[in-house]
């Protein structure tokens, strides 16, 4: 039979629930304020019941034990990712904006934001005229599924169905998003199916074939998305996001801890044959650097933290940890990643304990790789969570900026970014007792590693992730120069917008290489034919190379671009 996962209407006043429990015999549905109701069983570990109902009702499910769990497929929660679940019409919503299909992906420019720390959903919607203003064309939420307690910075939901109940409710989000596209805002969404977090996961209680127990994962058993009920929770999950709440694309976290191209590959056909009307755009973020993820018709683009790496070790001088891979030849390194998008195309790592890492991916279009300076990963992984502007100079980052904003790859900005924030981004979440030391105490452990943080004593400096204060000074506050970050970043994404933006379709390197320890020049030619060039020097005396013509953006003396049309 054809499983699906979460309640749906099948008659008027009528819902149909279904639960995939290959290890009960006989869970029961909950209304609350009625008897439980039996389940029938069908085939495949699939149980179903059909009961009246109205949006809004409050129903969880009994196992043969007693235990009582919500919905996985939950479309919204009241009390918890341990409390009821709630039915909720995805037809409900009166949307203004009903015929927006999208924009392509060439004219993205995104910036990342957690809800949470913006104020829910209300609290982004109403930053969007601002950003919409800066010239941003798409914001990306990071996961806003269900999670323990009321804080999280978004990588321990347990319910990839249920908005978050401390961000606000179902229509809430649907209002955020039709502001957004009245705004000519595309809205992306980050979405976790590579693990769930450790408090408020029930599926292993019923559904115990949902992973490989013998598979090791940081997170436990590797999800078992080779079965196909699991494969088909999470494309459901993909559809509900793309269609009920018109969502115009997905960033699919850390997928090489999925390990399943195949999955991967007919994850995307079938999202796109869902939807062929709609500009849907696909991100991944892997590790493994696999271009074949990238061919047409799959993904989109992929998150480039080589961009990201070599451009932190030229701005900061760090080489610790993850920096170790791009320590040497920094400068020939960025130059490879300008022209070919991965610096790691099948050479061995260090971070990998040598293990090659990567394929080719020089025949790949600029545009299939998202680039940034920093996210939710590069601020947040640092123990105590600091900004750029609080790791380099004004000047350096203010050029580092305008490579990321004129070069062919998408652009992507971290909230806070714009207004020159020196608020940390920290790692927090809202656990309790024994998992509150124990994540508390692993987080500390994690940093061992670095030498500032060799010792026990430094390591206690480090922001416990469940106290309040950690999440409150999380929230991205302007910095002292809020208004001249925001006209530098206005007027660079300007240059974008009229020059390379209605040209990025089928750009393609010409050239780039390093002339001095830090300093790069590239070239590309754009879609009509027309020329692009960049210089960037971010040594302590830059001296950016000789060229004919003036240019059409020069920072500080240490990044120029020249434009020559067809």
């Amino acid at each position: 039979m054809t499983r699906w996962w979460g309640p749906r209407k099948s008659g008027l006043g009528s819902w149909h629930f279904q639960l995939w429990a290959p290890a009960q015999t006989a869970p029961k549905l909950e209304i609350e304020g009625r008897e439980p109701v039996e389940m029938a069983a069908r085939p495949d570990g699939v149980f179903e019941a059909e009961v009246a109902a109205t949006p809004g009702t409050r129903y969880r499910f009994r196992l043969d034990d007693g235990l009582q769990v919500p919905d996985p497929a939950s479309r919204g929660q009241d009390g918890g990712v341990h409390g009821w679940s709630r039915l909720v019409d995805p037809e409900s919503y009166a949307w203004q904006h009903a015929d927006w299909r999208g924009r392509p992906w060439e004219e993205t420019i995104l910036q990342e934001l957690h809800v949470g720390t913006l104020g829910g959903f209300r609290g982004v919607a109403n930053e969007l005229e601002r950003i919409a203003a800066l010239g941003v064309t798409a914001i990306e939420l990071m996961p806003i599924n269900a999670f323990s307690g009321t804080r999280n910075w978004g990588y321990d939901g347990v319910l990839p169905y249920a908005p978050a109940e401390s961000y606000g409710t179902p229509d809430e989000l649907c209002a955020l998003i039709d502001k957004a596209h009245g705004l000519g805002l595309m809205v992306l969404l980050d979405v976790v199916y590579n693990h769930f977090g450790p408090d408020g996961n029930y599926l292993g209680a019923y559904a115990p074939d949902f992973f490989h127990a013998e598979a090791d994962t940081p997170w436990g058993g590797a999800v078992a998305v080779d079965e196909p009920a699991v494969a088909a929770f999470f494309r459901e999950n993909a559809l509900m996001w793309l269609r009920d709440y018109r969502i115009d694309g997905l960033r699919f976290d850390a997928v090489h801890a999925i390990g399943n191209p195949a999955f991967l590959d007919q994850m995307a056909r079938d999202l796109r044959a869902a939807l062929p009307d709609r500009h849907i755009h696909l991100v991944l973020e892997n590790e493994h650097n696999e271009a074949d993820r990238l061919a047409p018709g799959l993904y989109d683009a992929q998150w480039n933290d080589d961009f990201h790496n070599v451009l932190h070790v030229l701005l900061t001088g760090e080489t610790d940890a993850y920096y170790v891979d791009f320590a040497d030849r920094p400068a020939e390194r960025l130059a490879r990643c300008l022209a070919e998008g991965f610096i790691y195309q099948g050479e061995p790592s260090t971070n990998q304990d040598g293990k090659q890492r990567g394929s080719a991916s020089g025949h790949l279009t600029p545009s299939a790789f998202v680039a940034f300076l920093q996210n939710h990963d590069q601020v947040g992984n640092r123990a105590m969570g600091e900004r750029l502007t609080l790791l380099t100079s004004k000047e350096k980052l203010r050029a580092a900026t305008a490579l990321l904003l004129l070069i062919p790859q998408i652009p992507l900005l971290f909230m806070g970014d714009d207004t020159g924030s020196h608020a940390p981004f920290l790692f927090f979440t809202d656990f309790h007792d024994e998992l509150a030391d124990a994540v508390r105490n692993g987080r500390r452990k994690e940093f061992a590693k670095f030498s500032a943080f060799a010792d026990e004593a430094a390591r206690e400096r480090i922001p416990d992730p469940n106290a309040q204060a950690t999440f409150a000074a999380s929230r991205p506050e302007p910095g002292p120069d809020a208004a001249e970050w925001q006209a530098f970043y206005r007027g660079i994404i300007g240059l974008r917008t009229r020059l390379i933006v209605p040209r990025l379709k089928g750009a393609q390197a010409i050239a780039a290489k390093a002339v001095g320890d830090k300093a790069v020049t590239a070239a590309w030619r754009l879609g009509d034919g027309a020329v692009l060039t960049i210089a960037l020097d971010l040594g302590e005396h830059p001296a950016l190379p000789d060229h004919a013509g003036e240019p059409v953006c020069a920072v500080d003396g240490r990044f120029a671009a020249w434009f020559q049309p067809a």
